[in-house]
């Protein structure tokens, strides 16, 4: 059924597609029909990670909600936790359009989206008010306009205002599409930002009495060394997981093909390769800090892989696109059959 929905829908600018299917997606969950969207409600063992427990392993990346609008609907398809985002502290239109493109073949999607949300006070108000029991996360991220050098004032905003409604945190430095935003990701920028991040987050943790996981996203696009240093970072300022990966700029698997020359980060299954490999990387870099595997899971048998590699947790963003709502369920049972074998 979700063939012929997404053959209609691919006839329509993505942005366009997009907006239509979330709205779609609510107003199935208003009349309790989520259930027959997918094949998402199957036996699974909830999992114990960064002091939280997951209803199952497979949640929904960053991205996809920008702006929480939906989480009901969302996580009512089985997705055992959603992360919500990248928010920054003040509205932002994001780049110019057209930022968004599909690449079917190869069953991927180039974005250059930029940010583009409503603000994270938007964005809180509708945590707070939403009635979705799995885990939420809150990515966040700069503005546009704030310089690198004062990325971590724009981080400390979010953070403040995301803690008491989240239940993780993640911290979103690894986006190609803000300019210097990558530059984050490495030597003092990275300490001197995650220093200050967790300084501020333990400050609430405290003054609130419950704590708040601080996950940090990296790109795919490094090399070993650079990758163990990023590691060190991360050790050294007692971050509690890592979410791998964001999308490529790398074009080596769709080069020549429609859009592939469009500017942006790319998703979908040519990236497997390659953010799996960071995982499996991390996994020996970080032996126990939880990892979250996510680009090009397109299956049950690739969430497996992501799992084997070293990932705790994984999350869907292009292959739920492509694959609908089943694509929940087929990870939730691949996952679990990896937990049973442990």
């Amino acid at each position: 059924m979700y063939a012929l929905v997404r053959s209609l829908l691919f006839r329509l600018e993505p942005e366009t597609a997009h907006r239509l299917t979330l709205t779609a997606l609510d107003t199935a969950h208003r009349a309790r029909l989520s259930g027959m969207l997918g094949d998402a409600y199957v036996a699974s063992t909830s999992v114990d990670l960064m002091g939280l427990t997951f209803p199952n392993r497979v949640g929904l990346a960053a991205g996809l909600d920008k702006n929480a609008d939906h989480l009901d609907a969302l996580g009512a398809l089985g997705f055992g936790f959603v992360e919500v985002g990248t928010v920054t502290p003040k509205p932002q239109q994001g780049n110019a359009k057209p930022r968004l493109f599909r690449l079917t073949g190869p069953q991927a999607i180039i974005n250059r989206m930029g940010f583009n949300n409503a603000g994270v006070d938007h964005l809180v108000a509708n945590v707070r008010k939403s009635r979705y029991n799995g885990v939420i996360g809150i990515n966040i991220g700069k503005n546009l306009t704030t310089p690198v050098e004062r990325a971590v004032d724009d981080y400390v905003t979010c953070l403040r205002k995301a803690h008491g409604a989240a239940h993780y945190i993640t911290v979103n430095i690894s986006s190609p599409n803000t300019p210097g935003l990558r530059n984050l990701q490495f030597g003092d920028h990275l300490d001197g930002l995650l220093s200050a991040l967790k300084a501020e987050v333990s400050k609430l943790d405290a003054e609130r009495g419950h704590r708040v996981p601080l996950a940090v996203k990296i790109a795919p696009d490094m090399t070993h060394d650079e990758m163990a240093l990023v590691a060190n970072t991360l050790q050294a300022n007692d971050i509690d997981g890592v979410i791998a990966t964001n999308t490529t700029v790398s074009r080596e698997h769709v080069t020549g093909m429609p859009h592939a020359h469009e500017a942006g980060g790319l998703s979908g299954a040519p990236l497997f390769a390659s953010s799996t490999a960071v995982v499996r990387e991390l996994r020996k870099l970080l032996p126990t800090m939880p990892i979250i595997g996510a680009g090009g899971i397109d299956s049950g048998v690739r969430a497996s892989e992501k799992c084997q590699a070293g990932a705790d947790l994984v999350q869907l963003y292009t292959g739920f696109i492509y694959r609908g709502p089943e694509l929940i369920g087929e990870c939730v049972r691949a996952t679990q059959l990896d937990s049973a074998q442990a």
